[in-house]
């Protein structure tokens, strides 16, 4: 088993960047998910999970002007927009160009708030009940408002369960195998299972075919010489997966795919229930430096 791929997303939501070597600590990649844009108007923490607001996110993306280091403040990022144009993080008016294209006062921050959430739309998608993409109890229990379709919008607290300081959704790190993918693609050969649709941190080649992440959480791996993982529960997939990006095009049958074929009981005291998922979360029991072609030991 070895890396395929390293992923680094500097600013959430946003496209970010390939790395052939990454530096990670107890809080994950160095330099992953340092920076986001916060709605001005109701505090939450903008995710392309509600894809009505949030959806140009996509469009942007962000890599660092220098080299993050450990244990010292976020450098500055060069943020790529839309129409191709390049702003840097500090620059003094990057608050409102990137209001302006996104259609609401926003701020780009380096320190989550004290209780700051993130919203994410439960999605309608033909031939999937809500309650086949998570557990209905959860979904009921977090819903704070409705899109104009009637759809469900949760809120969740940043980095629920990783270490403080950056912008996660849940957990310091995301691992998707290659057999997963090819799993996907064997079920829906016409759609197009990108390991982009689900930002991983890490990509792992080499394993034996199919979901196999499903049985990882309770167990430890080790990558390169130092990385060592402790994997936490599989990874819930939502309406982000299915949206476009790059030359990836909206396709909700990328998640209808999940739902049908990769329903997980995950046990765990807080968002415990039946899940669609691909991939698992994982925590850092050991930091230190990876590369692409390391080595599982």
């Amino acid at each position: 088993m070895t890396i395929a791929a390293l992923y680094r997303y500097p600013v959430k939501s946003m496209l970010g960047e390939t790395l052939s070597r990454a530096v990670i600590d107890e809080r994950g990649v160095i330099g992953d998910r340092a920076y986001a844009v916060l709605d001005v108007e109701t505090g939450i923490v903008a995710s392309a999970k509600v894809p009505k607001r949030w959806a140009t996110l996509l469009a942007f993306s962000a890599a660092y002007a220098g080299e993050p280091v450990p244990g010292e403040a976020a450098p500055p990022v060069v943020i790529t927009f839309p129409d191709g144009s390049t702003r840097r993080s500090d620059d003094p008016d990057i608050d409102q160009a990137l209001s302006d294209v996104l259609g609401r006062e926003v701020k780009l921050i380096t320190t989550p708030p004290d209780g700051v959430a993130f919203e994410e739309l439960w999605v309608d998608i033909e031939g999937v009940e809500r309650a086949e993409l998570g557990p209905e109890h959860i979904i009921e229990a977090t819903t704070k408002r409705q899109e104009d379709t009637g759809e469900a919008i949760s809120h969740f607290d940043v980095a629920g369960f990783a270490p403080p300081g950056r912008f996660y959704d849940l957990c310091a790190m995301h691992v998707i195998t290659e057999s997963t993918l090819a799993r996907l693609r064997e079920l829906a050969p016409d759609s197009d299972f990108d390991a982009r649709r689900y930002r991983p941190n890490i990509v792992l080649s080499g394993t034996e075919p199919g979901f196999v992440e499903n049985d990882w959480p309770g167990r430890e791996m080790t990558l390169g010489d130092d990385v060592r993982l402790a994997f936490s529960f599989q990874t819930m997939r939502c309406v982000m997966t299915t949206m476009a990006q790059q030359d990836l095009p909206e396709d909700r049958n990328t998640l209808r795919t999940v739902a049908k074929n990769n329903r997980i009981d995950i046990s765990h005291p807080v968002v415990g229930g039946k899940w669609a998922c691909a991939g698992v979360y994982a925590d850092v029991s050991a930091g230190g430096e990876v590369a692409v072609g390391d080595a599982h030991a």
